[in-house]
């Protein structure tokens, strides 16, 4: 139903309402309907003869009922107490008549309630049977862990995507600054080179900054760093390079004369005898006379 269809209802039911009470003359002038003041019927006869009707007549220990008046706080009268709507206004001393009602009442009770030897005190080795089963309490443990441990990863992953955008962001700031940086030193370059400048800028930002590019080394004069573990199995199992051309003359050793010329040695002839009991001695047979000798033996 439309708003415009609600209005018409009601104007209708209005006009009716009108007519009505046109026609039974208790429409005033200006349209106004007397009203008949509400009546407020205390019939007390009628109210205690209900009352009697579904009262129970049950013991004291099966209604626990009681009716108690505030306690009177201590050097207090509560006569002058509640005079006036001063506690009914007041939240602070409602309560407070609230909570003196109650310990009146609870104080009665327990007295009444040890007249009738009955204990308002549990035992201490008292067992007391759960509403809960246990495998329902289980279940319901296992829930809340797994309510807990899913509330956890969706903080986990959420921490993960802020930390992500950020990284993403800072990194896009890195790319920003270091395409800056490149098209003006770039620009800087064009307009050296035009002569529209006399120096470069970031050539001595990064002399002052102690960033000076280090000389290049003549390949002669770079030293071999040997790698240390090269070095460790040489020393346990040798060196295993080349073996070959060991013993050619380097020259250091051919310029070196001290050591290994002698010229008391270099001096004498060849064949020459070495002193007087020296014997020469004699060379091996060839093949066919070594098979002479051989043949002879048999």
């Amino acid at each position: 139903m439309s708003d415009n269809e609600s209005s018409d209802a009601e104007s209708i039911d209005s006009d009716t309402e009108l007519q009505r009470a046109f026609a039974s003359g208790h429409l005033k002038p200006g349209l106004n309907v007397e009203v008949a003041p509400k009546l407020y019927i205390n019939n007390v006869a009628a109210m205690k003869h209900k009352l009697e009707e579904f009262k129970q007549h049950l013991e004291w220990i099966e209604r626990l009922d009681l009716t108690n008046d505030p306690t009177q706080t201590p050097g207090g009268n509560q006569a002058t107490e509640e005079q006036g709507d001063s506690v009914a206004d007041d939240d602070f001393k409602r309560e407070m008549k609230f909570y003196r009602q109650a310990q009146d009442t609870a104080l009665e009770g327990i007295a009444k309630l040890h007249k009738l030897n009955i204990k308002t005190r549990r035992p201490e080795d008292y067992f007391a049977e759960m509403a809960k089963s246990d495998d329902h309490m289980k279940k319901v443990r296992e829930k809340l862990l797994e309510r807990q441990l899913a509330m956890e990863r969706s903080e986990k992953a959420k921490k993960l995507r802020d930390l992500r955008k950020y990284g993403r962001k800072v990194q896009q700031d890195v790319l920003q600054k270091r395409q800056k940086e490149k098209k003006e030193m770039l620009d800087a370059v064009k307009k050296f080179r035009k002569g529209q400048k006399d120096k470069l800028e970031f050539l001595n930002s990064l002399k002052s900054n102690g960033m000076k590019q280090k000389p290049r080394q003549k390949k002669g004069d770079r030293k071999h760093v040997p790698n240390k573990r090269r070095d460790f199995k040489n020393k346990k199992f040798g060196f295993g390079g080349q073996k070959k051309r060991g013993k050619y003359n380097s020259s250091g050793s051919s310029a070196d004369m001290r050591k290994t010329f002698s010229i008391a040695v270099n001096q004498k002839q060849q064949g020459k005898k070495k002193g007087k009991n020296y014997k020469h001695k004699p060379s091996r047979p060839g093949k066919a006379k070594r098979q002479k000798m051989k043949n002879r033996k048999r």
